[in-house]
């Protein structure tokens, strides 16, 4: 019988274990080349259990907040295995980019995805067996053991093998009878990687509504071998019992205009927690201000810590500016200042925030500029179907003017 609790000592703050500086994010990618080819496509699903995520990157933590980048990390797993060998990895982070691009192409599912959430909370206030359920699953008391194993090591350690996230939500949805938007915020609340884009679309994808009413069910047997016998689930639903009727995939929508930034203006540099690796695209700018909007968990705090330092390196003469002056707006008046310019925030929590900022500056005269990552312009227009779609202009965007990205 599972404990009710998994090892103490396992920490939530362990930062060798999710790199979320630049150079650990870096360090990391260069020791996990080697097992980015082969290595990776036989055992990327084995899921070893709490701290013994050998056979995955773990980089999704530095992706998501763009410490590295997409681009610099296949062009280092080409130039090792060559894009044949390693075609199982290139494969996976396109896919984090394509979820990106296909929610950026389609932001009324996020706006429907915040406005589920909060029904699915109204309906546990009124709902005692759904809140008993859904008790149970947080707290990992099902008594299904992998399901309550796999809960109790996500509040543990802030992340879950991306494997068992799928078995996870299938089990969420179909054999507990739960909405999959609650089960979508409680895990994109606790991972330290959780990215709006790849974790709500995901859950979308295993209950069935993001291909034609294709759901995944979790199956005991695979999941007793993917496990190497640790557990051995039993009442597993084994067809999807949640209506699933008139699902309907939105169309694509161009994505949302913005303000490019002007270089002949003097420029506060805004940080925020998925902006960090846009700095590489911006030299060009008169930065003579260096923001950082707050971060909400101590991992972007860190983060964004570590993209301060960098971009003090990198514009000695710049004064650093609290958030609050740029919030509060009679510093940015008085500074004379009239460009604010951040990364390019896709769908999600923050740029919503920087919308709110955007047209509050907007009132003062200030423009707000957004500078889009080339990975992203390149990429994004692909993904305007489904994955499967895009596989097949993998190779050529893995090339730009005749070289390996």
């Amino acid at each position: 019988m599972l404990g009710t609790q998994l090892d103490c000592r396992i920490s939530k703050l362990d930062r060798n274990a999710f790199p979320l500086t630049r150079e650990a994010a870096l360090s990391r990618m260069e020791g996990f080349l080697p097992l980015a080819g082969e290595a990776y496509a036989r055992k990327r699903n084995v899921d070893l259990g709490a701290n013994s995520h050998v056979h995955v990157s773990r980089l999704s933590a530095a992706l998501r907040r763009r410490l590295i980048s997409e681009e610099e990390l296949l062009a280092a797993v080409v130039a090792e295995h060559g894009p044949d060998v390693a075609e199982k990895f290139i494969s996976e982070v396109f896919w984090r980019t394509y979820w990106k691009g296909w929610l950026e192409q389609r932001p009324g599912v996020w706006a429907g995805y915040k406005e589920a959430v909060e029904r699915g909370k109204q309906r546990l206030e009124g709902d005692r067996g759904l809140a008993s359920r859904y008790t149970d699953a947080c707290d990992g008391r099902t008594g299904i053991d992998c399901f309550d194993a796999w809960s109790q090591e996500l509040q543990a350690t802030e992340y879950l093998h991306n494997w068992a996230r799928m078995q996870f939500a299938s089990i969420w949805i179909f054999t507990l009878g739960l909405p999959w938007e609650l089960g979508a915020d409680f895990m994109l609340e606790r991972l330290v990687d959780g990215d709006q884009a790849s974790y709500t679309l995901s859950w979308r994808w295993v209950a069935g509504l993001h291909t034609s009413a294709k759901p995944y069910l979790a199956n005991a047997e695979r999941v007793q071998a993917t496990t190497g016998g640790r557990f051995a689930p039993i009442g597993l639903a084994t067809r999807a019992l949640i209506p699933l009727d008139n699902v309907s995939i939105p169309d694509a929508s161009p994505p949302r205009l913005f303000a490019l930034p002007d270089p002949s203006c003097p420029t506060t540099l805004l940080l925020t927690v998925v902006s960090l690796e846009t700095l590489a695209g911006i030299n060009a700018l008169d930065i003579q201000e260096i923001a950082v909007m707050p971060g909400e968990t101590d991992a972007d705090r860190l983060s964004l810590g570590d993209a301060l330092v960098r971009a003090r390196l990198r514009w000695p003469n710049a004064a650093v500016i609290d958030w609050v002056d740029i919030t509060s707006w009679s510093d940015v008046k008085a500074s004379g200042r009239v460009q604010i310019v951040t990364g390019f925030a896709a769908v999600g929590p923050t740029a919503d925030r920087l919308e709110k900022l955007k047209t509050e500056l907007a009132a003062q005269g200030i423009a707000l500029a957004e500078h889009l990552r080339d990975w992203d312009r390149r990429t994004w227009p692909h993904y305007r179907k489904g994955f499967f779609h895009l596989r097949e202009k993998i190779p050529s965007l893995l090339n730009r003017r005749g070289r390996r990205v």
